[in-house]
């Protein structure tokens, strides 16, 4: 038996090779849209992909299923409750799909949405009969449990999602031995969950000594206890969790309409359509100079969740990125369903050389510039964009908090008859910040390199509040 995890740290997301060498045939689970990586490894192996399997229609990213149907003829499985525009094999409670000694059973897993499932897998030659690992997708994590609230819209409310979750863990999960491998849809820093660990793998019987989800508590203190305290959902989720049970092109498709070169003077006739100009550049190249009412998004960070978050999928999109990485830009949005791409901007921002009429720059302070800017008599307004979380852990005194997710439905809470300064963790949010209040007519503002993290490294003053009974 095989077993691969492959874990992609921009989405937090875990997909899964698993393969029966005496068949030579294999299965995936929960594939991203990039699927050459799977046929590579299968080919290494010598196994063919015979199926893959969706634990659940996903929100956060666009899976590969369709792409690995075309490539190699895979049949797509999903959970009995699931609906979908494309053919499958529906998967119920005790189904199996065995290949040679591997042996995956189905459980129906409820709770993160209608139609989630989990996976055992088994190796028959063993010779305990054991079960060696559980595939959970996003019903249990390492160190949590998956939101309720994602799916509520589909006739079921968020309380009613997070009892069904309880009875998946107690009535299925929880029934595996101690020692079965746990392995989870994803990890610390996806939005799917809110205390995720950064392990990758784990044993159920360590999940059970130290999930705060999984202590002993009634089905109505577990329900109180997950439906509360979930961060904000990124705006793409319901983009994403639509198009993965819809028959859509692949990502070759889409990939041949968005690496189109075009023209600065395309790229400006198409902005002025309403197309997106996204400049993947780092947040100090941003600064130093960019196309005015282009929108910073670093490729060097969690670029995909944060596109997903600022700009909208349903209008066009320009990369402009440096020459050679138009590509990584593409397949990353593609990665979340992000198709409208309409092409780059040729030469990157070096075709902007000689056209400064259409080039903006931005102010960026250090930790230390920022604190004597704030001892100052007329000091600038300090707006942290981090997570309720980050903002609780600490923050600068005075400073006032809207979390950048937030940013643009709370954009006439920012000052226009003073200056402010950005503050994020590291300095790749602020920028993205700084390049959307520029469209709605900003100026006077910088944003802090380093972010909260240099300010604290400077050892310079923090508010930690004060936690109350009410906050847990």
């Amino acid at each position: 038996m095989i077993l691969q995890q492959h874990y992609l740290a921009c989405l937090s997301q875990a997909s899964y090779l698993i393969g029966d060498e005496e068949t030579q045939t294999a299965v995936v689970v929960d594939p991203r849209r990039d699927v050459d990586l799977y046929l590579e490894e299968a080919a290494k192996l010598g196994l063919t992909i015979r199926h893959v399997i969706l634990t659940h229609f996903h929100a956060d990213f666009l899976a590969g299923h369709l792409e690995l149907r075309e490539r190699v003829g895979a049949r797509i499985h999903l959970g009995a409750r699931a609906r979908a525009d494309f053919e499958f094999g529906s998967l119920a409670d005790g189904d199996v799909i065995e290949l040679g000694a591997l042996r995956l059973e189905i459980l129906e897993t409820p709770g993160h949405t209608p139609e989630s499932i989990s996976i055992v897998v088994r190796d028959s030659q063993a010779s305990d009969g054991a079960p060696h690992a559980v595939l959970t997708g996003d019903t249990l994590f390492i160190g949590d449990v998956g939101r309720p609230d994602l799916m509520a819209s589909v006739g079921a409310s968020a309380e009613e999602l997070a009892g069904m979750m309880y009875d998946s863990l107690h009535d299925k999960l929880l029934c595996l031995p101690d020692e079965t491998l746990l392995y989870p849809g994803h990890g610390a820093g996806s939005s799917c969950g809110k205390n995720l660990s950064t392990d990758t793998v784990c044993t159920l019987g360590r999940q059970r000594e130290s999930n705060y989800a999984l202590q002993p508590m009634s089905r109505e203190q577990f329900v109180a206890l997950v439906a509360a305290g979930l961060p904000a959902a990124p705006a793409y989720f319901a983009h994403d969790a639509d198009l993965n049970r819809r028959e859509r092109p692949i990502l070759d498709v889409t990939l041949e309409r968005a690496l189109v070169p075009l023209s600065l003077e395309e790229v400006l006739a198409l902005q002025n359509q309403g197309a997106q100009v996204l400049d993947a550049r780092s947040a100090d190249d941003w600064a130093a100079g960019h196309l005015a009412d282009s929108v910073n998004v670093g490729l060097g960070g969690r670029f995909a969740s944060w596109v997903g978050s600022v700009l909208a999928s349903d209008r066009g999109i320009v990369i402009l990125v440096e020459p050679g990485r138009e590509e990584e830009a593409a397949v990353r949005l593609g990665r979340i369903g992000f198709d409208r791409v309409v092409g780059f901007l040729k030469g990157g921002f070096g075709a902007l050389d000689g056209h400064t009429e259409f080039v903006r720059s931005a102010r960026r302070v250090a930790a230390a510039e920022l604190a004597d800017m704030l001892a100052a008599e007329d000091a600038p307004l300090v707006i942290d964009i981090r997570a309720p979380g980050e903002w609780q852990a600490g923050h600068v005194e005075g400073a006032r908090h809207v979390p950048l997710n937030e940013l643009e439905a709370r954009v006439e809470e920012f000052p226009r008859d003073r200056p402010f300064v950005l503050q994020c963790g590291s300095g790749y949010r602020s920028t993205i910040a700084a390049s959307l209040l520029e469209r709605h007519g900003y100026d006077d503002l910088c944003d802090q390199n380093g972010g909260f993290g240099a300010w604290a490294e400077g050892m310079l003053p923090v508010v930690i509040p004060a936690v109350t009974e009410s906050d847990g």
